[in-house]
């Protein structure tokens, strides 16, 4: 058997209503990852499709189980009440290794939406500021000029500064080449240290993003694990405080 470049198998073909695109692949602080697998969770959604790659690591993961599988992406979908969009998800264990993997492994899942019908797209992932924060913002970037008021008008930010180093990776990328495809894009990044895995951040962008979807979503989960990484980050700041006492006390004498 050959295998090519990129190749996707499919559970089902699903026939979706005007379906809206979700990305969130892993990336600083897995807030995209985090906030798409919450999607996921709450609007039980069902997994269609895989997409194996040579652009992926060379890796199998084992599952609890002790069964391998190679590393992928999947794609999902979530059927909505009437007169509401479906929704497609893309999540996975690992974003393209190299600046060509990335380009063709997004042109790729754009010819899928193309297929499915999909005319626009939330990309997510975090913006990484390097501290601490309490209450994340949530930065915004967009293909049109009617999707930036429309963002603005539900919290998302826009600043001319940030991100400066622009939008890295398959959450750009989607966006960028999105518009060849006919596409209309946006995407959304939670404030984030990009120190740790962060929940609080995810949880911010999916309050956005139910404003948009009107999809009411339940934050008990993140909340608990938000809970669990401020204690963390509360321990590390004793004990940074305590080193720092010992090196002051250390030139006194």
């Amino acid at each position: 058997m050959t295998m090519d470049a990129i190749e996707i198998r499919y559970e089902e073909r699903p026939k979706l209503v005007n379906p809206i695109f979700i990305e969130g692949l892993p990336g600083i602080g897995n807030v995209g990852k985090l906030a798409a697998e919450h999607v996921i969770d709450q609007l039980k959604g069902k997994k269609f499709a895989e997409i194996i790659s040579k652009h992926f690591p060379p890796q199998v993961l084992i599952e609890d189980d002790g069964l391998v599988r190679l590393v992928d992406n999947q794609l999902y979908y979530a059927k909505t009440e009437k007169g509401k969009s479906d929704i497609v998800i893309l999540t996975g264990d690992y974003q393209g290794l190299t600046p060509e993997g990335q380009y063709e492994l997004s042109d790729f899942i754009l010819k899928v939406l193309k297929e499915l019908n999909v005319k626009k797209i939330f990309t997510l992932g975090g913006y990484g500021i390097g501290r601490m924060i309490r209450k994340p913002r949530v930065l915004g970037a967009a293909t049109e000029e009617n999707l930036v008021k429309q963002m603005k008008e539900v919290g998302v930010v826009f600043s001319r500064s940030e991100p400066g180093a622009g939008i890295v990776g398959a959450s750009g990328l989607l966006l960028g080449m999105g518009k060849f495809y006919g596409m209309e894009s946006v995407c959304l990044m939670g404030e984030t240290s990009g120190y740790f895995v962060d929940p609080k951040s995810a949880q911010a962008v999916l309050e956005i993003l139910s404003k948009i979807l009107d999809v009411p979503f339940d934050y008990e989960e993140l909340e608990a694990k938000a809970k669990q990484i401020d204690s963390i980050t509360s321990r590390l700041r004793e004990i940074e405080a305590k080193v720092e006492k010992q090196e002051d006390l250390s030139y006194i004498g």
